[in-house]
């Protein structure tokens, strides 16, 4: 499967609102302006896991090769994990959403 047919728009199950597919060449995983995500995958992009549960966003952290990093824990499974802040696309994460963590 291609980026092209990975990286799709979304609703967000959080707060309903419309999400856009990424411009900067990386996979769509949360919504950018209340942060949460849905619990999809085992490895960036590949959509493989049949959890789904909603990805709660409880922290973030800066990675010197990858930048900002938003932490979610999954409110089903309890599974935590790591995804780059969406910067420099199409909706970038809300800023003020980013600094409250």
């Amino acid at each position: 499967m291609t980026r092209a047919i990975q990286n799709v728009g979304f609703i967000c199950m959080q707060c309903g609102k419309e999400v856009l597919p990424l411009t900067n060449g990386s996979y769509r995983n949360h919504c950018p302006r209340c942060l949460y995500s849905k619990h999809v995958d085992e490895r960036p992009g590949d959509r493989r896991n049949l959890c789904h549960g909603l990805m709660k966003p409880i922290g973030l952290r800066f990675n010197s090769k990858k930048g900002y990093q938003l932490i979610h824990k999954c409110t089903r499974c309890g599974e935590i994990k790591v995804n780059k802040a969406a910067q420099n696309t199409a909706q970038p994460d809300n800023l003020d959403e980013l600094i409250k963590l």
